[in-house]
């Protein structure tokens, strides 16, 4: 459904792929056959579309469809967010829960759609799996040969799919909207980094209108650092060459530090702008409102067992919260151990390999084959760390999110950066280190373009590849080239966006924002080693947002929306290496200063370390200069608040009137009587 221009465009954003009949006739009690009617009944719009995947079935001799294409008309959708209490924003300033009747209250997309893209799916999960069976009684369903029961007040689909009858479910691209943005952003190279965010966030949702929104920020503050770095790289400053460093030094920590004040900001104004409400917790930074104890993944018998005595309530519930820390520190320390006993040994052998090799060619080498193995090493710790999330209490997705980021980055980290840590602290050979920081800048930029772009091309061609042989492996033409033409299938083929370390948790922004977290912590970690490293990473983001927007649209299938409004975790990430660059840079210096003999070792020293707890502070204090949110967003929150206490306020004025004059009443009769 879309709004845009104030009229309904119906649009089949779900697709349901179902085996091919074998038989031409159609039987009574056919599975597929109830499911479309049911659908229909629910008010969706069903279109069904034929196709020569051997995913959908294992013959195809007489087939009539095997992807069923829905779409759900305002009217529908609106019913099921009534139902599902969705609260929305108002033109009053508050949210309250959807109702068809007051629609015109609350306030539009961006798009002018009425629902967000994660309403709208949260609608139509709730549609699809709400299809019961209401007779009272049960009804056999077939499926060619095969019979089985759909039992009363069973879900429908959630039968079909433990059957196998259901093979897949997933949203379709919109090609208006997906032309248009091909044609304004994925395309269109000469804006750099303007990106149409509005129009993101209504096709992909929050959590993805959200980052490409931090990538565009990230790449235009670059600019400054690369036109620096350039300056301090390329020019010879003779006798003040040993002030240029720590100049340069200086300027990035200040700019990383004004950079992510700034974000909390844009962050801040985005949400406001798309009428996104959040809560600012000290420990747990955004969160949605809504969230009651009853959603947590408290144990049933403590939850029925509470309520008797306040005491033991309070008992139970800290005790069940310091269990879920327990767990969480035990799996923090398993990775750790891990990382010292298996990969630290692995990344210094590298690195002292590295240094006794004379050849250039070899250790460009050296380092693309160490990047391959360690890459596949990172990865399978990373689903370790997935199966010990699995076993730990976390309040919600969020939280197991978050934890998985913590561990898998802790992982990349080592990975990434224990080799030249190793560089600098023992050889101290600037030259070895800035060869080493350009081969892997290079090629972890190659590595993660075909990743995002090459790889998930050639999984969509492989399986087009393997449905055109089947086909005329089953009795198709034998000659000319099969084409597929349907949109949907074309769908059904391409990969799903998700995590290289697997779908559990994360969708596939988590290895968009490693990437560009490990990118900043190389750039920023080392930045007197190499100056010039802000360039290259200027240039490669302005790359990357294109390859990242083809990869969506073209691609792959169309993400999951998210329910995420900020970049969580990985801002405190970016945090940990702006601290972290003040202490290696500080590090850096010191190395250098020492090695060509410009300071003695005690005065330089001693003025480092100074400068090292200024810029810690300097840090730290900026956090608290500049607010985390604009004026205007902070007064619009006022006001919409203000609205609020003086609506309830007025309600509740109402309503004890309401009930002081039913009893005035009551007693009168009660006095005439007598």
């Amino acid at each position: 459904m879309d709004g845009r221009n104030g009229e309904e465009r119906i649009v089949h954003e779900v697709a349901i792929v179902v085996p091919k009949r074998v038989r031409e006739e159609k039987e009574e009690g056919d599975c597929v056959e109830v499911l479309v009617s049911e659908l229909k009944k629910r008010g969706m719009v069903v279109d069904r579309v034929v196709g020569l995947a051997d995913e959908f079935l294992k013959s195809n001799v007489g087939a009539n469809y095997n992807t069923i294409q829905v779409a759900a008309p305002l009217e529908t959708l609106g019913s099921a967010a009534a139902e599902l209490h969705i609260r929305k924003p108002t033109r009053l300033g508050i949210d309250l829960p959807f109702e068809v009747q007051g629609s015109e209250a609350f306030f539009r997309q961006p798009d002018g759609s009425l629902f967000s893209w994660f309403e709208r799916f949260h609608c139509y999960q709730h549609l699809l799996y709400g299809i019961v069976n209401s007779d009272g009684y049960d009804v056999t369903l077939k499926l060619d040969d095969k019979e089985f029961c759909w039992a009363a007040g069973e879900s429908l689909v959630r039968r079909l799919e433990s059957e196998g009858v259901i093979k897949q479910m997933f949203p379709l691209h919109d090609e208006l909207n997906r032309k248009e943005l091909l044609k304004t952003w994925a395309l269109n190279w000469w804006n750099f980094t303007n990106q149409p965010i509005d129009q993101i966030y209504s096709y992909f949702g929050a959590k993805i209108g959200v980052y490409f929104s931090f990538l565009g920020m990230y790449t235009r503050w670059l600019l400054f650092p690369a036109l620096l770095g350039i300056i301090v790289q390329m020019i010879d400053f003779g006798s003040l060459q040993f002030l240029v460093l720590p100049s340069f030094f200086v300027s990035t920590i200040l700019w990383a530090a004004l950079f992510l004040q700034f974000w909390k900001r844009k962050n801040a104004a985005l949400l406001a702008r798309w009428q996104i409400n959040y809560l600012v917790g000290p420990s747990q930074g955004y969160r949605f409102i809504g969230m009651e104890w009853s959603s947590l993944p408290f144990p049933k018998e403590l939850i029925k067992n509470l309520g008797n005595e306040k005491f033991k309530e309070k008992e139970a519930y800290q005790r069940y919260e310091w269990f879920a820390y327990r767990k969480r520190f035990r799996n923090d320390v398993l990775v750790i151990m891990t990382i010292i006993c298996l990969q630290l040994p692995f990344e210094l052998a590298y690195a002292h390999i590295y240094e006794i090799i004379t050849s250039d060619t070899i250790k460009f080498l050296l380092t693309a084959i160490y990047l391959l193995i360690i890459q596949y090493l990172t990865r399978l710790g990373g689903k370790v760390s997935v199966k010990l999330i699995n076993r730990e209490i976390n309040e919600s997705v969020e939280y197991r999110a978050n934890s998985l980021i913590y561990k898998v980055f802790g992982l990349y980290f080592m990975q990434t950066y224990i080799g030249i840590f190793y560089h600098v602290l023992l050889h101290r050979n600037f030259m070895t280190l800035r060869q080493v920081l350009i081969q892997r800048l290079i090629i972890s930029q190659v590595f993660w373009t075909l990743m995002d772009g090459s790889l998930p091309y050639l999984k969509y061609s492989y399986r087009k590849f393997r449905a055109r042989k089947k086909k005329k492996s089953e009795g198709g033409p034998t000659t000319g080239k099969i084409l597929i033409a349907s949109r949907v299938e074309k769908e059904y083929f391409k990969p799903t966006y998700s995590a290289s370390i697997g779908v559990e948790l994360e969708d596939g922004l988590f290895d968009d924002f490693l990437e560009l977290a490990l990118q900043f912590g190389m750039i920023m970690m080392f930045a007197c080693a190499f100056p010039l490293a802000f360039t290259l990473a200027a240039v490669s983001n302005v790359m990357e947002m294109r390859t990242n927007a083809l990869k969506l649209l073209v691609t792959l299938r169309r993400p999951l929306p998210r329910a995420a409004a900020t970049i969580g975790a990985w801002l405190n990430i970016w945090q940990f290496l702006v601290v972290m660059s003040i202490c290696t840079n500080s590090a850096l210096l010191v190395c250098l200063y020492d090695q060509e003999g410009k300071w003695k070792i005690e005065p330089g020293l001693a003025a480092i370390l100074i400068m090292e707890h200024v810029l810690l502070l300097l840090k730290f204090g900026l956090s608290r200069l500049v607010p985390e949110e604009p004026a205007w967003v902070r007064a619009n929150r006022m006001k919409n608040v203000t609205q609020a206490q003086d609506m309830y306020c007025k309600q509740l004025l109402r309503s004890i009137s309401g009930e002081f004059s039913s009893m005035a009443k009551s007693q009168q009769e009660g006095a005439v009587e007598t």
